[in-house]
């Protein structure tokens, strides 16, 4: 089962995104758009792990104590780079819950073995994806300039904002491949509440 941990985000800033996505993704029409169905802020990819192994991690992550933090979605870019563009994403700034909250799920999973990143994290929605190739979002050997979402960027003139949310709760995430791109089903839900004095 190929999993990973997450943050859902609320359904108004989901449908400004899926506003936005539709008004701009005709600039670049070779890449991979997301549907804003599929929209999450990824704290932590497990990757695949046997069915055995999903109980011990949602009991791991069970023991994560922390309360609510704010979360804003504003701004856009690219990486890895502007010039050698792959992914398209939307900026986030948060409360520093939302770091800690991410270094607390990767903690807790490496105890079951589920190795660190060894990236900072960098919170982000990812938009779309260049078409062929990798969609990671970190700079590889051979990349070279990208023009697929040239045209967006010249258009790209003022930062978008989507909105801000409370995130008062985390998801194990299954992720399953498929042709048409991959669909995601959460698994568990983690209440992100400090227990009562």
């Amino acid at each position: 089962m190929r999993l990973f941990v997450a943050l859902d985000i609320d359904e108004e800033i989901r449908k400004k995104i899926a506003r936005f996505v539709h008004d701009v993704s005709g600039l670049a029409p070779q890449a991979r758009w997301v549907g804003s169905e599929s929209l999450h802020v990824t704290l932590k990819f497990i990757g695949e792990k046997p069915d055995a192994v999903v109980d011990d991690i949602q009991s791991a992550l069970q023991t994560i104590s922390l309360g609510p933090f704010r979360v804003s979605f504003r701004g856009c870019g690219f990486f890895p780079t502007a010039k050698s563009a792959r992914v398209f994403w939307v900026g986030i700034e948060a409360d520093s819950g939302l770091a800690t909250l991410a270094k607390a799920v990767e903690s807790t999973l490496a105890k079951l073995g589920i190795p660190e990143e060894k990236r900072e994290f960098s919170p982000h929605l990812t938009l779309a994806r260049a078409s062929g190739g990798s969609g990671a979002p970190a700079w590889r050997k051979g990349d070279r300039p990208n023009r697929q979402f040239a045209v967006l960027q010249s258009r790209l003139a003022a930062a978008p904002e989507f909105g801000t949310m409370t995130a008062g709760e985390f998801f194990l995430y299954r992720s399953q491949l498929s042709p048409k791109g991959s669909r995601y089903t959460k698994i568990t839900r983690f209440p992100l509440a400090l227990p009562a004095p």
